[in-house]
């Protein structure tokens, strides 16, 4: 005998109900009327009605000025209120520690990044730096009239689902309990605070600014920083594994010498990229395409020796999870003019199946400090999941 259904309970079909319509006001292109939202949804119109009437009522959604049709009422636009809730990304990476706020509308509120480097750190101080920051801005974003909803945070390394970071090799971290980075009380948010790889949070981002009505993309993403990270994703979702853990492409192994494994990280990671060209720890990926424009042979030589061994570490991966696009980011993005070439080549080479479909090699659209984007739109989501957390008391919908 099959096990007995739960029941679907009316508060949960409320919380549903409420989250489909605020998702079609903030994933819509343009401004949707109330029949519009009941047409994407498949509510009813009376349904819809009751609900976005809560949301304006909560500050979420705002109408427009009415618009004629040529039959019918005047409809009503609908638009997600700006500078109304806060979502606060935090990032600490090897070279940098982040925090960007972005309200429903996905524009930047307030943000401030600290560059310094962070290698050998000790995870309280870092803490300690990151946590004022993070009151700065959210500071900031308040002063503009937002309600902060909550916090993640971004870092490089393996995470898994109790939020513990089990290591950050570039950091030098291990068993780290990340929650405990920010103290209790910084973001008491009803959405929380989590903690996620910086990957997995910038393809996040690039998934958002790729997806359109008529397509869910599906690609690899790389982040290029000290480190290099990667995800995968599928149909516009993450596809992180079981652990959460893939898409760690820094540490594929990409050639061997003297008996020694070299990773990808060893040839193609930032500080090794600078100490190839010739250039000092602390230039940037802009000082490198420089280099290269002016036609320097050792940053030339570096940037396709990088380029060759992305190739030969996204072959692999084209192999394994048969995708056929991949996406720089992050110093990839700036480089991206220079490793274009040498990365294209080596899949066209290396990729079996590349004859029938060739591996594209695309820049990353997402912008800069992508992981920071992502996890700031994470706290969004996790409001739209949940608007009830925001809203005034009122009629059942």
């Amino acid at each position: 005998m099959p096990p007995p259904v739960a029941p679907v309970r009316q508060d949960w079909m409320r919380e549903h109900n409420l989250s489909l319509a605020l998702s079609a006001v903030l994933e819509a292109a343009e401004p949707v009327s109330r029949a519009q939202v009941a047409a994407l949804t498949g509510l009813s119109r009376a349904a819809v009605t009751n609900l976005v009437d809560r949301l304006v009522e909560a500050g979420l959604v705002r109408e427009l000025a009415p618009v004629a049709l040529p039959r019918g009422r005047p409809a009503v636009p609908l638009v997600p209120v700006g500078q109304a809730v806060a979502g606060l990304g935090l990032e600490v990476n090897v070279d940098y520690l982040g925090v960007r706020a972005l309200d429903l509308t996905g524009a930047v509120i307030a943000e401030q990044v600290v560059h310094g480097d962070l290698r050998g750190s000790e995870p309280a101080e870092v803490a300690g730096r990151l946590s004022g920051v993070a009151a700065r801005v959210r500071d900031a974003a308040q002063a503009s009239g937002a309600r902060v909803a909550g916090a993640t945070l971004a870092l490089p390394g393996l995470l898994d689902s109790s939020g513990v970071l089990r290591t950050a090799p570039n950091l030098g971290w291990r068993d780290l309990d990340a929650v405990a980075l920010l103290p209790p009380g910084l973001v008491d948010g009803p959405a929380g605070f989590t903690v996620a790889n910086e990957a997995d949070l910038a393809a996040r981002a690039e998934i958002r600014a790729r997806i359109t009505d008529d397509e869910k993309p599906s690609f690899f993403y790389v982040s290029g920083e000290i480190g290099i990270g990667g995800a995968r994703v599928l149909g516009g979702e993450l596809s992180a594994g079981r652990h959460g853990w893939a898409g760690e492409i820094g540490h594929v192994v990409v050639g061997s010498s003297g008996g020694s494994l070299i990773r990808l990280e060893d040839v193609a990671g930032q500080r090794a990229l600078l100490h190839a060209a010739g250039l000092p720890a602390g230039a940037g990926a802009a000082e490198l395409a420089a280099a290269v424009t002016a036609g320097s042979r050792r940053a030339l030589d570096a940037v396709a020796a990088a380029g060759r061994a992305l190739g030969i570490a996204l072959a692999a991966v084209a192999h394994i999870s048969d995708v056929d696009q991949v996406v720089l980011g992050g110093t990839f993005s700036a480089l991206f003019d220079q490793l274009a070439g040498p990365v294209g080549a080596a899949l066209a080479e290396l990729v079996v199946f590349s004859d029938w479909a060739p591996v594209r090699v695309d820049r990353a659209r997402a912008g800069d400090y992508a992981a920071l984007t992502g996890a700031a739109h994470t706290v969004i989501d996790r409001l739209v999941a949940r608007p009830s957390l925001w809203l005034n008391p009122g009629p059942a919908a």
